[in-house]
């Protein structure tokens, strides 16, 4: 089993940024994936969707506060993105290569997820069978990203690393976990 921990970063901004703190745990075994997310910090600055009694695959998630991560294959150009609402909704895309070719991924009919909202933190967790888009021979790679809505409908990115002059989570070189 491959195990890592990790911490998110916002892009720089002049905008004042919401006092928050988004770490995590992400492990790979066989082909299983688990990512573990908590954000932690003035929750009543941001937006969190609230749970749906009826979460399903949607679009755009990304519009509003959405936890995502990129999956990728070692020395492929295609890559996968994955995106988790805190209301349980989520989709995965498909991508040929960057921002490009994008599709739904159909190999998975849903992506159960647990989210737990306290106070003072929320946590999601993911538990995932890679064995629809890859085999448990290949190496991958993973961005981890988190897109913030805060109550004036600001909307900040946080990521492991941001290397692109303008928040872009596609960068290829941003994908810097190793499973």
């Amino acid at each position: 089993m491959n195990h890592q921990t990790f911490s998110l970063q916002p892009f720089p901004s002049k905008k004042s940024l919401p006092n928050l703190k988004i770490a995590g745990n992400i492990a790979r075994n066989g082909n299983k994936l688990t990512i573990c997310n908590m954000l932690g910090g003035d929750l009543k600055e941001i937006v969190i969707p609230p749970p749906s009694n009826t979460p399903s695959r949607k679009h755009e998630l990304w519009q509003d506060t959405c936890f995502e991560f990129f999956l990728g294959i070692k020395d492929s150009a295609r890559y996968w993105e994955f995106n988790l609402s805190p209301a349980g909704h989520w989709n995965v895309y498909r991508l040929d290569s960057y921002r490009q070719g994008m599709q739904e991924e159909t190999a998975f009919e849903n992506l159960p997820f647990n989210v737990q909202n306290q106070a003072d933190g929320l946590t999601l967790k993911l538990d995932v069978d890679l064995g629809k888009i890859i085999s448990a021979e290949q190496a991958i790679e993973v961005a981890i990203t988190t897109v913030i809505k805060d109550r004036d409908d600001e909307v900040t990115y946080w990521a492991l690393t941001h290397r692109g002059a303008e928040a872009d989570f596609h960068i290829r070189d941003s994908f810097i976990v190793g499973l």
